[in-house]
């Protein structure tokens, strides 16, 4: 590690990206200096024991004299660039890395340079996606952690050197300060407008998702239903040799994986692909996660899944086998029960109008019964409401301000009836008792609020936990 052991950094932000950071910084012997506003966040650090400095930093000014005498400057993720944390290493000599690119470097350097990484980012379904890859992999005998914004830090992953391969979950904000990185394979799955705040522009948020794909060595993995995709790995500067690999819902053309009746098929990583397509996996394989026909969104993360493992040369039979294994993360489209013979989805993370969109697409006619609302952020539903009105069989409204939902299914709804609900406790209580009077034996009643949980629960993990429980109240009544 001399090369890296032999640079000062200033590693901004303490959370757990910024902890582990300092721990193998310090592990390494580099010289450090962890810098944060919170004393809490200090007090953390403190007790982690990681051997480095500690200063508290708020201030434009401050800021900036805790970086003085710093090589690199890591910056969280989770800081804007408009914040003192970040701007004061824009605006400094050191070079700005991620938590992504010191773990880039530091695997450059370590006993296994070409341990392989599937790169995965997108607007939504990063960490079904991530899980699913991983699940593959692990089918086939490889030992591969999901790393990055799921799961363990990136860097504690490379730095404890035992795994075969790593599927990554990379947000925007941790590629925009990444530099260097030669993903195996890459993915961005989808774009929509979002975290406008902290990119500043559309442009700038697709600029930095457009970077997963630089530098890629052998599978540059798009959604040929999303155009936005093509015309990144189309403006790529990735390694000789990458090629483009698409998926698709549809049936897969050349070079591309996609769906032929209710089979999952390769048309990419074989020899005759111009004339012959292999099995992968059925629609079987993923029944567990929502019925026979699997919604649009786990299918496509399935599809993009298979495309990345499959860069690795497995078995294709490990690719049913590691999706069948394959249970989503909390709050993703996790089907919580069968109770009054419907089944209650929650996807309570569906926290945006693309996000609620791709959970409820795909689903059979006046068969879903939809469960919205929230701090709905300005949004505007009317192109969500308009593709999915033929879906739904009912809808019930929560959320203090019901009003941007409600109307949209008023002018694009098809005249499905809606029930909205008054803020009180036991308000998911209540929306559940709701889609039990507007649903029939075999339909889904489905959360997915297109909105911010923040109006009326600590978070969406909070939101999906209260409805997992009035559905279990079901059970037991």
């Amino acid at each position: 590690m001399s090369a890296l052991g032999e640079l000062t950094y200033a590693v901004a932000g303490l959370g757990r990206s910024g902890l582990a950071c300092l721990q193998v910084l310090a592990d390494m012997g580099a010289r450090c200096i962890g810098v944060d506003g919170s004393e809490d966040a200090l007090e953390r650090a403190r007790t982690a024991e990681a051997s480095c400095d500690l200063v508290r930093a708020s201030s434009l000014e401050q800021v900036r004299a805790a970086y003085d005498g710093a090589d690199v400057v890591i910056v969280s993720p989770g800081i804007a660039p408009s914040q003192p944390l970040h701007a004061a290493a824009l605006s400094a000599k050191a070079h700005v890395w991620s938590e992504v690119e010191l773990a880039w470097r530091y695997q450059q350097q370590s006993a296994h340079p070409q341990r392989p990484w599937l790169a995965i980012t997108g607007t939504n379904g990063k960490t079904t996606t991530v899980a699913m890859t991983a699940a593959i992999l692990e089918a086939a005998g490889w030992h591969t952690p999901a790393v990055g914004n799921v799961g363990d830090p990136i860097i504690t992953a490379v730095a404890e050197d035992n795994a075969d391969a790593l599927a990554v979950e990379l947000s925007s904000f941790q590629l925009a300060s990444t530099h260097s990185l030669r993903p195996h394979a890459a993915v961005c799955l989808n774009v929509a407008e979002d975290h406008l705040d902290w990119h500043g522009s559309v442009e700038d948020y697709v600029a930095a998702k457009a970077r997963v794909y630089r530098g890629t060595r052998l599978a540059c993995v798009y959604n040929r239903d999303e155009p936005r995709t093509i015309d990144m790995v189309a403006d790529a500067d990735v390694s000789e040799g990458a090629r483009a690999i698409g998926f698709t819902r549809g049936i897969p053309g050349l070079s591309e994986i996609g769906v032929v009746e209710d089979v999952v098929c390769d048309r990419a990583y074989i020899a005759n692909r111009r004339t012959h397509a292999r099995e992968l996996a059925t629609f079987a394989d993923l029944a567990h996660l929502g019925g026979e026909v699997p919604a649009a969104t786990t299918l496509s993360d399935a599809l993009a899944a298979a495309a990345l493992a499959c860069s690795l040369d497995i078995p294709a039979d490990a690719v049913a086998r590691g999706l069948r294994a394959f249970s989503p993360a909390s709050h993703r489209r996790a089907v919580v029960s069968h109770a009054t013979g419907v089944t209650w989805i929650d996807d309570s993370k569906a926290t945006n109008a693309h996000a609620a969109l791709a959970s409820l697409s795909g689903c059979p006619p006046r068969s879903v019964v939809w469960i919205a609302g929230g701090d709905a952020k300005g949004q505007d539903f009317a192109d969500l409401v308009a593709q999915v009105a033929p879906s739904l069989r009912g809808v019930v409204l929560i959320g203090v301000d019901r009003t941007p939902l409600r109307e949209a299914l008023a002018r694009h709804g098809g005249g499905v009836p809606v029930m909205e609900l008054e803020d009180h406790p036991e308000i998911m209580t209540s929306a559940v008792n709701e889609a039990v009077a507007l649903s029939l034996p075999g339909d889904q009643v489905i959360l997915a609020p297109a909105c911010a949980s923040w109006d009326q629960f600590a978070n969406y993990r909070a939101r999906g936990e209260a409805f997992a429980a009035a559905v279990r109240g079901l059970e037991q009544s």
